[in-house]
Parts: structure tokens; C-alpha cells; sequence
């Protein structure tokens, strides 16, 4: 076990980990936070993506022992009342269906947008064709994305 300090969606959080646990069962088991889902395990879907600095990571992938001193914000932590751009946008698209891949899809356009500010359509099939959504709603996310982009 080790003692591992991070920032988690503006707060310090310090959890004592086997550095090697994945980062998604530090969030879902030992913090509580349960936005981030489980989907794959293997880093393929994209269901778990959070951010660390600003970028999108698989959290299931992502050993807890690597995010030490990092900033890490989580889908609890984008607005604590769904008043991020992206949040707005996805509930203005109607984007959602079974809702299970969205905090991953709404992180990873988030991280999107920080990199790219005005992506177009294929900036955003691109990027965000490595999130899986099984309910197919890829066209309203693209319309969400754009949304969004004219808020930030």
C-alpha cells in the first residue's frame, strides 16, 4: 500500500492504494465516486475516461500510483450543477439514450474542446469515435459538441 495525493475535481484527496490498482476502482471503490463507469477494462470503450491535467485518460488503464500530484476531474466534478457547456449541450441535443457511455463521451468531448476550441465535424468523429456508444446517437453528440463550442 502506498500514500498517493492528487487533486480530484478542485479538492486534494490523499487514498492509501496498491499503487498498481487501476484508477477507476480508486474512484468507484475507495472515494465513492460512481460517474465513472466500468465498461471494457482493457481501454477500448471509453465508457471510464476522466481527466488528468486536462487530457483524456482511461481510468481503467491508469494505475492510481501515476496520477500523484496531478489534477484529476472527474464527471461529478465538471459543474456541480450540470451548468458546464458540454453538460448543457448534451441535455439540449437530447444526446443520451441508455445514458451508460455519457460521462465518458461528455469528458472526452470536454478534453476535446480544450485542445480544440472550433472542431469540426471530422475534429469531432475523430476524436470521438474512440468512446463507444451502443445506442448509436454519434450525430446528436457531434451536434452537442458544436453546441458546446459556441459556450466556450
Amino acid at each position: 500500500m502506498a500514500s498517493i495525493t492528487f487533486t480530484l475535481n478542485d479538492q486534494t484527496q490523499t487514498v492509501d492504494a496498491d499503487p498498481n490498482m487501476p484508477l477507476l476502482w480508486v474512484l468507484r471503490d475507495l472515494l465513492g465516486l460512481t460517474g465513472t463507469k466500468y465498461g471494457c477494462g482493457i481501454g477500448v470503450c471509453g465508457i471510464c475516461t476522466v481527466l488528468v491535467e486536462g487530457q483524456a485518460v482511461r481510468a481503467c488503464l491508469q494505475p492510481v500510483s501515476e496520477i500523484a500530484g496531478k489534477r484529476l476531474v472527474t464527471i461529478e466534478g465538471l459543474s456541480p450543477d450540470r451548468s458546464h457547456p458540454v453538460q448543457k449541450a448534451w441535455l439540449a441535443e437530447n444526446v443520451a439514450q441508455c445514458g451508460y457511455c455519457q460521462a465518458g463521451q461528455i469528458m472526452n468531448a470536454v478534453a476535446l474542446l480544450l485542445q480544440n476550441p472550433r472542431p469540426t465535424d471530422e475534429d469531432i468523429d475523430a476524436r470521438m469515435s474512440d468512446v463507444l456508444c451502443r445506442c448509436g446517437t454519434y450525430q446528436r453528440i457531434r451536434k452537442a459538441i458544436h453546441r458546446a463550442a459556441e459556450e466556450v
